[in-house]
């Protein structure tokens, strides 16, 4: 019996996926990949076409455990990592599903810790305005506490059980880890009398936690360095001008990672100079867009920005062109410290240094507080520390000794 077999772009495919080979290669084309990565995920499907005709498996028997069990085999038979690529196997399986050829994915019953995880989820995202990194975050920790109970039942937890968790979790990860996770276990029990999932309010059990930190004073970093960085970008090349884009947002407007990423086309007011910024809780702000910004993200646009559908302004390097992640933007900041040759750093470090240098210009903070978009001035205040020398001029002489 003869095998179906079709060769494109040099790729000789045979057994069950062969037919879809041309349909798989436009479908790669559309999200904008290479050539060169076009002809290796085209390798990478034929190897397992062949796959599944040994093992004597069908099309109507694909789905994500047989891409998985063909990559642990590839990677057992010496494969290596770099040679496979599972979302170029998934996205041959989303066009068989689109097809009608390969069964639709089964959506498994949730168990009943998942669904309430759900509902959790849900209710941090609509009712507290929370991102949806901060409610994966809160889901994590609040997950842990429910499978962690003794009694296995949500309603019959007590003050103690939750007094005990926030202590253990305490005993093993640092002052700020345990904080986030009595936030997230906080919102957690007040859902539940709110559902009626327990009788009392029990968010208070959990406790609060402090700790020391080892500076006071909040950092930024120093206009040499801000400029090494921004120096350190390529701007001939279309990677370089995103991160060029980037850094310099962050630094004039001291956005946070996930905002930067968040900037859609529609957010940015070209006539009347302002940029909408989403932030915590779904707040929206209109900024003004400096003309460093706006100069950088327009070279982005029109020399960088590879051709997509999405609205989104920043988006990844290499097909498939997604909008960026707020780990990206992160990320972007250390590659840029590590070119530039100065201590790296976090994007966060570049807020900080936004709100220090307006301090050094003396300007008020309650603008600093608007251009930060901080909810309380008390948030904003711990920046009035920075400015040592103004702070010295309020400080009482020592009983007995010299002011310093």
């Amino acid at each position: 019996m003869s095998r179906t077999t079709s060769r494109v772009s040099r790729v000789l495919m045979t057994g069950p996926l062969a037919p879809f080979a041309d349909q798989y290669r436009e479908r790669l084309k559309e999200r904008r990949y290479t050539r060169l990565s076009v002809v290796s995920l085209e390798r990478q499907v034929a190897q397992m076409s062949r796959w599944l005709e040994a093992e004597g498996l069908v099309i109507e028997q694909l789905s994500e455990a047989r891409i998985d069990a063909f990559v642990s085999v590839r990677r057992a038979s010496g494969g290596g990592r770099s040679s496979l690529s599972r979302p170029g196997l998934v996205c041959l399986l989303e066009l068989l599903r689109e097809l009608g050829v390969a069964p639709a994915a089964i959506l498994a019953m949730p168990s009943p810790t998942e669904a309430l995880m759900d509902s959790f989820g849900s209710y941090v995202l609509s009712e507290r305005g929370l991102s949806a990194g901060t409610m994966r975050g809160y889901v994590a920790h609040v997950t842990r506490f429910v499978t962690g109970l003794a009694s296995g039942e949500l309603r019959e937890v007590t003050p103690a059980e939750v007094t005990a968790s926030v202590l253990d979790r305490s005993a093993t990860v640092s002052v700020s880890a345990t904080q986030n996770f009595v936030a997230g276990l906080r919102a957690f029990l007040r859902f539940c009398f709110i559902e009626g999932l327990v009788e009392v309010d029990l968010s208070q059990a959990a406790l609060a936690v402090t700790g020391r930190r080892r500076s006071l004073l909040p950092r930024g970093i120093a206009a040499d360095e801000a400029a090494a960085l921004l120096a350190s970008c390529d701007r001939r090349t279309a990677i370089g001008r995103r991160d060029y884009a980037v850094l310099i947002t962050l630094l004039r407007l001291g956005l946070r990672r996930g905002e930067v990423a968040g900037i859609g086309l529609e957010d940015i007011d070209w006539r009347a100079g302002e940029l909408v910024v989403v932030g915590k809780g779904a707040r929206s702000d209109r900024l003004p867009l400096p003309a460093d910004v706006g100069e950088a993200i327009a070279g982005y646009l029109t020399r960088g920005r590879p051709d997509s559908e999405r609205r989104e302004v920043f988006l990844r390097a290499r097909a498939p062109f997604e909008p960026i992640a707020a780990g990206t933007v992160a990320s972007t900041v250390r590659r840029a410290c590590r070119r530039a040759g100065v201590a790296e750093v976090g994007s966060h470090r570049l807020r900080h240094t936004t709100a220090c240098e307006m301090v050094a210009a003396q300007v008020p903070l309650p603008q600093i507080a608007q251009v930060l978009r901080h909810r309380s001035l008390q948030s904003t205040a711990i920046y009035a520390r920075v400015d040592l020398d103004r702070l010295r001029l309020l400080a009482q002489p020592w009983p007995g000794g010299e002011s310093r």
